[in-house]
């Protein structure tokens, strides 16, 4: 019987723990597109998500971690799909469709959420390449470089490709709703540096 009634209060217990971080991070993306990076804060996030600053920082650690929470978990769909089958993005599709599938799907991530991926950015300043988002983001387009164009400084290139998803370098070319102009520039200095990939 004892037994029985822990299991239901463990049960409770990562119930309660799963209601608290999605309160937490929709409560630091809301005070983010609202007032920008400056506004928030581990007060400010526990006080809108109705918890206790204690919780915030058990779970998260400070800001950065909010921030690196928040992007991974609106980056999650797209780092699911590439670790599947389904064209464009997954395994089915050749390594030249899956890179250009990828950086199309990461511009279109990154004109969404800007604010966040700066907000991240200025946070993890003095360390941003170990974010495991950007991590993830990495590995895969170095792997696909290095199946495209294996002559090539692989990890160079893939750094160089992500360095245009920039948080303050999309808001500044999307400013005026040239949605399509960004997604395309990618692509360009995709080609520039590899070559035609439609060609390869």
């Amino acid at each position: 019987m004892a037994e029985a009634r822990t299991e239901r209060a463990g049960r409770a217990e990562r119930a309660d723990a799963v209601r608290n971080r999605r309160a937490i991070l929709r409560a630091t993306e809301e005070l983010l597109t609202s007032g920008g990076a400056e506004h928030v804060s581990l007060d400010k996030v526990a006080a809108a998500a109705g918890v206790g600053k204690g919780t915030v920082f058990r779970r998260f650690g400070s800001r950065t971690g909010l921030f690196q929470a928040l992007l991974a978990e609106r980056a999650a769909q797209l780092l699911y799909a590439i670790h599947q089958e389904a064209a464009p993005l997954g395994t089915d599709a050749p390594p030249c469709e899956r890179l250009l599938a990828f950086l199309g799907a990461l511009a279109d991530l990154s004109r969404r959420h800007f604010a966040l991926i700066a907000a991240r950015e200025r946070a993890c300043a003095d360390d941003e390449f170990a974010d495991p988002t950007y991590q993830g983001w990495h590995t895969h387009v170095r792997g696909l470089i290095q199946h495209v164009r294996p002559e090539l400084d692989a990890d160079f290139l893939a750094h160089m490709l992500l360095a245009a998803f920039d948080g303050e370098l999309v808001r500044r070319l999307t400013a005026e709703g040239d949605r399509p102009r960004y997604r395309q520039s990618v692509r360009d200095m995709a080609d520039l540096m590899l070559g035609p990939l439609d060609r390869l």
